[in-house]
This record gives C-alpha cells, structure tokens and sequence, in this order.
C-alpha cells in the first residue's frame, strides 16, 4: 500500500512538472488572413505625414519572447529532471531496505519451522547447559518456545508419559540424538498464579547442586505452564520400591548411596542456600535416579499450590499454603501448622523406612483403615532380633548387621515426635559416608558454592 502511494506522487509530480503544464499558454487571437478572392484596392504608400514614422519591431519582440519561454522551459525540465532522480533514489533505497526486511523475517520463520520439526531445541538448551555443568551461578532459565515443547513430546503423546496425577503430567521428550528432557505440564490460571509460578522459576534458576535435577527452562502458554527439567533415566525411587518387580533393581548398597545424595541435596538447601530452603514436599517420588542411580531431589508443582519450596526469610507460619504429602508431613506441621527445616529431617527419616523395609508410607488395613509406616515400624526397629526380619525381601540377608542396625537407628532419630529430638540434615550425612562405597560416592561430601 505504502509503495503504490510513493509510486502515484511521483507520477503526479513528474506530470506537472512536464513542459506541457509548466510553459504559459498565448491566449492572443490570430491576426485576420486576407481573402485571396477578393482583389483589393491599392492605397496610395503615403496618406498622411504620420504615416512616416516607421512602427515597432513586432517580429524582434517575438523572438525575444520565445528565447525567455525557452529557457524557461530548460529550468523546468532541469527541476523536474532533479526531482525525479531524487524521487526514484530514495524510492530506491526504500525498496531495498524493504528487501532486506523480508529477508530477515523469511530466516525468522525458516528458524521456527525447524524448530516446530525439533530440530533447534539443542542449541536452545546449549544456552542454559551451564546448569548441567555446574558452571555460572544465578542465571536466568530460559523461556522455551511451546512448539519446541510439541515436537519434542509428539504433541504430548501418551506414549511419552512418564507419570501423571490429577496436578499434571510428566513427559519424555526427545529434541535431538542426545537432548532429552522430561517435561512437567500442570495448569493454573489467573495473575496470582502467574506471578507466583515465575517467582518460584526464579528460586529454582539459583538452585542448582549434583543432587537436584537441573530446571532447564519453562514455558507459559494459556492456562497451561511448563517446566523442562533434565532426564532422569531411572525414574523415581517410588517406582523403584513399589512397583514392577518392587526394589529388585536397587541393592543395599544402592539403597545407600540413594540415602546419602538425599542427604546431601538436603544440606545443601538448608545449610548452603542463603537464606535456606525447605522443600516441603520431600517423598520417594520426589527423588529421582539417573542412569548411574545418583538420586537427585525434584521440585514439582500442583494445581494452586505454587511456592512449595519455601525459603526460610520469607517462612511465616500465617502466611504460606498448606502442603505436602500424607504420610511424610511432620506432626508438629501436621497440627500446628510449624514448619522448620526439621520438617524436612521427618520426611527424609520416612524415606530411609521405605528404603529398609520395602513398604509405602501409608497402608491400606483390612478394615478400611489407614496405617502409617512410622506408627507400625517404630516399635520393631528397636529390636535388633526383629529388625532383620522386617526388612525389605529384596535386601534381607544382604547387607551387615552393624550397618542394618545403624541405618535403623537413624531412622528412628529422624521419625522423632519432637523436633529438637531429630538430628541435623549434616550429622546424618556424615553417618551415612561410611556405610557407601567408595566407587558410588562414599567419600568426603561435595558442596557448591552458594547461590
């Protein structure tokens, strides 16, 4: 539209400038044309003495005339002339400028239908490998593009799923030969909740240790958000324990070091972490195993309950949602409402009776009753000529009776009523180094920097 406008001024104005419409027009009637028919009468050559005096020049004074239009003319021609060359220069330049406009937005959309094909997401997630190496603290997570998300999980294919409850899903995704990452697809809709999932991106974007699964990038699209988090290949310990051939896979020894990773994610974000972070929702399906069965802590969120970590300057009894899991909430949380790192301690001593004995941490009775594994447990730990033969199938007679009876102790310690009966996340660490080996991590602990 804005080319056929330039185009119509500058054929207006080369058309008035033209020497049709810029020379003057002589209006001046012809001079009368005598009759050759008629023969007219010859008149003397002097009538009176005026006759004498010679008239005007009239043919001078039109040459005259003419070489002033000429010239004229010539000037308008030259105007018009420099004119149309300006005109058609900068015409000239618009148009390639618009040239090159059309072509950077072609690129554009040649760069979003390979990505739509899942061919660009790596070097996306190349942008934010730092997470993966351990490299820059604090960075931002980058916002992913939601078609990438559609190509990587085949429009979210139920057979990519990977877990899902009435909060979301979780799916494998597949972006390159060697990019893989699961995706977590929850809903929420208002400002409210908006703000409070980029809040919780932004605690998770500082976040960032050997034993936390790396938070790779988010997406907001509608209702619907996204958080792409790097590949676990084992799933989670909860499928590990419960499910399939029930612990099969996991021996003692990697029940173990399962035991201290957990240990060490949480004093990293209770010790580390300034200020520090309760996770709040610590359980078996929460941990999650590589293809090496080193056990990362995962962050996940549920339907209008966003900002399930909380960090401790912002902890305010009054003031945060009620949450967690059944079976792994605290008793003073439970009751009271108190949350405290400890809180963590409790839920991380359930996690240690699901490693030893096999069983989840609330069960169905016959009666159609509920039992938790800390009420029914608790009393057959303290006996040592008991506690071998509660222990998981899979593991019974498997491991030192020493070890078995010192895990034993510290997951009673952990399981304590009262809080300040529990021990800190640090001195379980430390008892748990012993009892790994040294070729899966049972070494002196690792720590990052904080963030």
């Amino acid at each position: 539209m804005g080319l056929k406008l330039l185009l119509l001024i500058l054929v207006t104005i080369w058309v008035l400038s033209s020497p049709l419409f810029s020379a003057p027009l002589d209006v001046r009637a012809d001079p009368p044309v005598a009759d050759p028919v008629l023969p007219t009468e010859k008149e003397p050559i002097f009538k009176n003495s005026s006759d004498l005096i010679a008239p005007p020049p009239v043919g001078g004074v039109e040459v005259v005339h003419s070489k002033d239009l000429n010239k004229k003319m010539l000037i308008a021609l030259v105007v018009a002339s420099t004119l149309l060359g300006g005109l058609l220069l900068l015409l000239s330049c618009f148009l390639i400028y618009r040239l090159k406009i059309s072509k950077k937005c072609n690129a554009k959309r040649d760069l979003k239908s390979d990505a739509a094909k899942g061919m660009s997401l790596s070097t996306s997630l190349d942008k934010f490998s730092y997470l993966k190496s351990g490299g820059k603290k604090g960075g931002p997570i980058a916002a992913i593009e939601y078609q990438l998300l559609v190509s990587g999980t085949k429009n979210f294919d139920e057979g990519n799923v990977l877990g899902k409850d009435r909060f979301g899903c979780v799916y494998k995704a597949r972006f390159s030969e060697n990019t893989h990452a699961s995706v977590k697809k929850i809903y929420a809709g208002g400002l409210e909740a908006e703000r409070e999932f980029e809040n919780e991106v932004e605690l998770l974007s500082k976040i960032q240790h050997q034993n936390i699964v790396s938070l790779l990038g988010y997406c907001i699209h509608g209702k619907a958000r996204f958080l792409v988090y790097e590949m676990m290949e084992n799933g989670s310990l909860e499928s590990h324990l419960h499910e399939g051939n029930r612990g099969s896979t996991l021996n003692w020894h990697l029940r173990m070091k399962v035991a201290l990773d957990v240990a060490r994610g949480l004093e990293y974000l209770h010790e580390v972490c300034n200020p520090s972070v309760i996770h709040r929702d610590l359980k078996s399906s929460n941990i999650l195993l590589d293809s090496k069965f080193n056990a990362k802590l995962v962050f996940w969120f549920k339907l209008s309950d966003f900002g399930l970590a909380i960090s401790g300057a912002k902890l305010n009894t009054n003031s945060h949602k009620f949450s967690g899991t059944l079976g792994y909430l605290a008793p003073e949380y439970l009751l009271d409402g108190k949350l405290t790192d400890k809180s963590d301690v409790y839920a991380y001593g359930v996690v240690l009776l699901e490693l030893l004995l096999g069983r989840r941490p609330v069960e169905r009775l016959a009666d159609a009753q509920c039992q938790s594994i800390v009420t029914w447990a608790t009393p057959h730990l303290m006996d040592r000529s008991k506690l071998p033969n509660i222990v998981d199938r899979a593991i019974r007679n498997t491991m030192d009776l020493k070890h078995l009876y010192q895990v034993a102790a510290i997951a009673v310690l952990c399981v304590q009523p009262e809080p300040s009966y529990r021990p800190l996340i640090t001195d379980v660490l430390h008892s748990f180094i012993p009892l790994v080996p040294l070729e899966l991590g049972g070494s002196l602990r690792v720590t990052d920097s904080a963030p």
